[in-house]
């Protein structure tokens, strides 16, 4: 075990020499099995090794939020803008049309509400039944620090060994309580974490200072949650500045869904982590999309 008498903050992380990804698109991933490769490659747009995620797998644990009252209302018209989808197996099942050719990654844990304690969650989805729904990820929560830390981090080992097995890949998801620092600190020891027992890639949050240090720590890749539901322009900013400084693209819910024009949001988002558009750019097309949309 460490010495934890003389335990000191990295300082390094070589920002000048982004990590070899060894010839394949995805970061940290490219001596994995050939259907983890197959599936990451439908994960992370080859073009630019990137992806939009659409996350909308709020309602496991929050119930029906602003924006997911009526899924098949307000996420299946921007399905087909995603990269992703981000959800349970029972929305899924009941309201997403299969017709849709768009990769799942799929919420594969529960136990827990916003009225207890949200770390404690158990692995809830049988892996058989991960590849009836032909998932392309697993997502868990990692709660480190939490009353649960131990038992989340097992959940994302057990997904692991078991989507190893079938060749699906496991995303490891930051859980954040109440009295946890968001810092680079933090997040730099989460993402880790997840990326040294074996996830694939890692959902975690934009930090103001230190965001650059936490991806390259990082072995593979990070993608942004979208957070609290910010001011379109804002969002998308948080978008660029996250992509400009290593991230693999986001996985944004309440700021796609709950925007004035939710449509247009996810199109806008999509070019800023696709074709790198500046945020004021972006904004624009956003509006221009939102025009045309009500003159229709």
């Amino acid at each position: 075990m460490a010495d934890m008498e003389d335990l000191r903050d990295g300082k390094d992380f070589g920002l000048d020499r982004p990590q070899d990804k060894g010839g394949f698109i995805v970061k940290g991933n490219a001596n994995g099995d050939w259907g983890i490769k197959r599936r990451l490659s439908r994960l992370f747009n080859p073009d630019t090794g990137r992806t939009v995620m659409l996350a909308f797998d709020h309602g496991y644990m929050q119930g029906p939020t602003s924006g997911l009252e009526r899924i098949d209302l307000t996420i299946v018209p921007l399905a087909q803008y995603a990269d992703v989808l981000m959800c349970t197996r029972g929305v899924l099942r009941s309201l997403i049309p299969p017709t849709l050719n768009v990769p799942v990654a799929l919420r594969a844990t529960a136990g827990a509400s916003v009225l207890t304690e949200m770390s404690n969650e158990a692995v809830s989805v049988a892996m058989e039944d991960a590849v009836r729904l032909d998932a392309c990820a697993l997502a868990a929560q990692i709660y480190i620090g939490a009353e649960f830390e131990h038992q989340s981090i097992m959940n994302i080992s057990k997904l692991i060994n078991e989507g190893l097995r079938f060749g699906i890949p496991t995303l490891a998801v930051t859980g954040v309580g109440k009295e946890m620092a968001r810092n680079a600190r933090y997040f730099g020891l989460a993402t880790r974490i997840a990326a040294e027992i074996g996830s694939h890639y890692v959902k975690s949050y934009f930090v103001e200072e230190g965001f650059e240090s936490i991806c390259a720590g990082c072995p593979v890749p990070i993608v942004i949650a979208g957070g609290k539901k910010l001011p379109e322009q804002d969002a998308l900013d948080m978008a660029y500045r996250a992509v400009d400084q290593g991230a693999a693209g986001v996985d944004m819910g309440r700021n796609i869904f709950q925007a004035d024009d939710p449509v247009a949001m996810i199109q806008a988002v999509s070019r800023v982590v696709h074709e790198l558009e500046k945020p004021q750019r972006a904004y624009e097309f956003y509006n221009d999309l939102k025009a045309q949309s009500r003159a229709a």
